[in-house]
């Protein structure tokens, strides 16, 4: 048996072409589930000098769910800033090119100035592409260069040798446009590692002797066939795969990145062992969003880079439950409850801890201390022994209320909730704990007015959606002069969203200017308003003219069309910001709600880094 690996040494590594792809049939055999084989050759650990991770959130992890506005992109990629960027153990994040949005995306992040996160891109192997990196002044681009038989032969068409002299002359272009390449050499756990990848990534290693310049590479488990396990044979051994390209091709570790998915569950233990055995870096997305079954969670590595290194300053922790929160109210994504660090319920036990007590015991059931590297309370579990202190504490906790806005235990509704579960337990003989959903539903039951109710939420997202557009069309030009110009763009705007009900502009004095309405059926109810009808009273004038600043009113029927509308209103001002007049509209509720997917995909970012994206 052998115990060390054998190195290669300066060696050449032949390519090895067929007429036949090498499909690796005794280990894929596709109508059975794939075998791992072992060949008892074992290596010890060899960690890279320095650890650390690459982001593919905007990338990898968007194919996993609707595209992120600018917006939402520029928050994240301040979060993963936070989370490990400012110490560098978060180098990059890579991002597609594509689509306008994409590139203003590209432009928000770099506009931050971050050292870490590196801002990256991603193309496929097309000259094309690689002259949309190039003229994005992009000084590193990972480009797509799969190299199992899978894909070579039988998506691409080619021998191997038409595919190395493709993936090498796209390479050879990056460096002499002073771009590093980053290969990702797609679907590593199903090629033919000694005769196609060592021979292309020596040649590789050849170009970045040639031109001075690092040329990367990324290991791409394209279908999480890795395997971690001392002894298990190649092209699936994690291990043998990293220790083959350091020790055959000459690529140095902190030149190779891991990139891992979760069809097999192994993603995170895979990841972990790349960097055991040498690769400098782990790619990862955020709660491990990917295609089909996800990448690296990054969170999850975070954690494990600490217990492996014990460098606790190299990431903060206590941001995950804001970025978790956020997931949830803004992108509307539901984690699992009991999903690691981040879930609701993720460091609860049915073993119950008593809230006038929980330090007492703590211990025995959390992991770490939750509170302090997560800021993460350990949550409560309600049964008839829980007492009113818990009762407030579940409230307290579940619906984050702190300070003047905690429920105290005396509150006459606690009681009710109490006696309400301590009488279930009486007449059912129950023995199980509350769920949250219980929980949930008594504490609505006895103090509705703790919870936002769903036309709350539809009040605010018409708003939101109503002052992206308003916000749109005050920046217009034409309106400053509140003549025939701006009657005509208020035309134009209206045609565009027949949802708004009445579009209106007004001067200084809140006279009216010009007024656009979408519905022939309405005309004849607006004309109680004609050009010159006096606003200066009305709240959606007032405000902004005070202000200067956007305002949202409350929900209500309109007295011309009987439909549930919402007025938002917004200044229009002069290059010198002076006040020139107020612009408002009116739009149905239901209209703006239909509409509401389209409209926040071409909302503008509200960041002032970001540009107009409508």
């Amino acid at each position: 048996m052998s115990i060390l690996y054998n190195k290669g040494g300066d060696r050449i590594l032949t390519l090895q072409d067929s007429d036949k792809p090498q499909l690796y049939r005794e280990m894929f055999p596709y109508t059975s589930i794939c075998r791992t084989p072992f060949d008892s050759v074992l290596m010890a650990p060899c960690p890279a000098e320095q650890m650390r991770i690459t982001d593919t959130t905007f990338r990898d992890g968007q194919q996993a769910r609707p595209p992120y506005t600018v917006r939402q992109v520029a928050k994240i990629f301040d979060f993963l800033h936070r989370l490990g960027g400012k110490t560098g153990l978060i180098t990059a994040s890579e991002f597609f090119l594509y689509s306008a949005r994409d590139r203003k995306c590209v432009d928000v992040c770099r506009a931050r100035g971050y050292r870490f996160p590196r801002v990256t891109s991603w193309i496929r192997a097309t000259k094309d592409d690689l002259k949309l990196a190039h003229d994005m002044e992009f000084d590193e681009t990972g480009m797509l260069t799969s190299v199992s038989d899978y894909h070579i032969y039988m998506k691409l068409g080619k021998t191997r040798q038409q595919a190395m002299d493709m993936y090498l002359d796209l390479a050879r272009q990056a460096l002499e446009w002073g771009i590093i390449p980053r290969c990702h050499f797609e679907d590593i756990t199903r090629a033919d590692i000694y005769g196609f990848c060592l021979p292309f990534a020596q040649r590789l290693m050849e170009l970045s002797q040639q031109s001075g310049m690092p040329v990367k590479i990324r290991l791409c488990d394209t279908m999480g066939y890795g395997v971690p396990y001392p002894g298990a044979a190649l092209p699936r051994s994690v291990q043998r795969i990293v220790r083959a390209f350091i020790d055959e091709a000459g690529v140095p570790g902190k030149w190779l990145e891991w990139h891992g998915h979760n069809d097999f569950h192994k993603v995170l233990v895979n990841g972990v062992t790349a960097w055991l055995y040498g690769a400098g870096s782990i790619n990862a997305t955020l709660f491990g969003f990917g295609e089909r079954t996800g990448n690296t969670p990054l969170e999850a590595l975070l954690i494990e880079y600490i217990s492996l290194t014990g460098d606790d300053a190299a990431a903060d922790t206590t941001i995950l439950a804001e970025v978790a929160k956020y997931f949830e109210t803004e992108l509307h994504y539901q984690i699992p409850t009991n999903y690691p660090f981040v879930g609701r319920d993720f460091n609860a036990t049915s073993a119950g801890v008593h809230a006038d007590g929980l330090v007492k015991n703590e211990e025995i059931y959390n992991i770490f201390d939750t509170e302090t590297l997560l800021g993460r309370p350990v949550p409560i579990i309600i049964t008839d022994k829980t007492g009113r202190a818990g009762v407030a504490y579940w409230i307290n906790s579940n619906l984050h209320l702190e300070g003047k806005q905690a429920i105290s235990k005396k509150h006459p509704a606690v009681g009710q909730i109490y006696d309400s579960i301590v009488a279930i337990y009486e007449e059912t003989g129950r023995t199980t704990h509350f769920s949250h959903e219980e929980m949930t539903e008594l504490v609505q039951r006895f103090m509705p007015e703790l919870y936002v109710t769903e036309f709350d939420r539809m009040k605010t997202l018409a708003g939101e959606l109503a002052a992206n557009l308003i916000l749109r069309l005050a920046r217009s030009d034409e309106l400053a002069g509140l003549d025939k110009r701006a009657c005509a763009r208020l035309d134009s705007f209206s045609k565009e969203y027949p949802f708004i009900q009445y579009l209106y502009l007004t001067d200084t004095t809140g006279a009216l200017k010009c007024a656009a309405i979408t519905d022939p059926a309405y005309k004849k109810n607006y004309e109680a308003l004609p050009i010159g009808y006096d606003f200066s009273q009305r709240e959606w004038f007032k405000v902004p003219m005070k202000t200067g600043e956007l305002h949202i009113m409350d929900v209500y029927q309109s007295q011309f069309t009987s439909k549930l509308i919402i007025t938002v209103s917004c200044a229009v001002t002069d290059a010198k910001d002076n006040i020139l007049g107020v612009l408002g509209v009116d739009i149905q509720i239901e209209q703006v709600l239909k509409q509401a997917s389209l409209l926040k995909d071409n909302a503008p970012s509200q960041d002032d880094a970001a540009p107009d994206t409508l």
